[in-house]
């Protein structure tokens, strides 16, 4: 896959960002993480640095806890699957 590079805007500062992602998911991610970083800094005196790191740690939070749903999801299927291969008869229990 081709990469390309998109410009994006992050708490005031400009990057470039080379990536093999649609330029659209880029902008997306991009704008998250702005968003989380302007949110550490609302109504505090956190500077940019120490906000990115705060909202770096906020977003590994929430993948960690997405990955935890995630996995817990695939094992109710699992346990369900589980449960249907009983009705099946015996030629479909693979």
């Amino acid at each position: 896959m081709t990469k390309t590079v998109v410009r994006v805007t992050i708490v005031g500062d400009e990057y470039s960002i080379r990536s093999e992602a649609d330029p659209e998911h880029t902008r997306r991610v991009a704008e998250y993480v702005d968003n989380a970083i302007r949110a550490v800094m609302h109504g505090s005196m956190v500077e940019p640095q120490k906000a990115a790191i705060l909202a770096a740690l906020q977003i590994t939070n929430e993948l960690f806890e997405a990955n935890r749903a995630a996995e817990t999801l695939a094992a109710e299927i699992e346990s369900l699957g589980a449960e249907v291969r009983h009705w099946l008869p015996p030629a479909k229990r693979t």
